[in-house]
């Protein structure tokens, strides 16, 4: 096997075909990039918020009012929120993408 010449598979796509592929991958390495730098800020924020005042509350030694508390769940609510919309559409398993998909055996299946 080893003295077998490598080959390769004719083209089955024209050139045009290649390019908008290529700029459709393009266009979705830069949006996943912004979903995850949105996610991590989201939950940077959210992080540093639930910090600060949970150490106002014990450098002050009071207790959390209702409105604190009402802000905090909100804040941490959009931070549930993002980390599940983006953990729940990043589905590794389906092929993304529009266009034709290499073979029959790899049909998208859903989640």
């Amino acid at each position: 096997m080893a003295d077998e010449p490598h080959t390769s598979v004719a083209p089955t796509t024209t050139l045009q075909q290649d390019l908008t592929v290529a700029g459709q991958r393009r266009i979705n390495l830069i949006w996943e990039y912004t979903q995850a730098a949105v996610a991590v800020m989201v939950v940077a924020f959210a992080m540093l918020v639930n910090t600060l005042v949970v150490l106002m509350l014990i450098a002050y030694n009071r207790d959390i009012t209702v409105g604190q508390t009402i802000g905090i769940s909100f804040i941490n609510l959009i931070c549930g929120m993002v980390i599940s919309f983006y953990f729940s559409r990043t589905n590794h398993v389906a092929i993304g993408g529009i266009g034709p998909k290499a073979t029959d055996d790899q049909r998208y299946a859903g989640r």
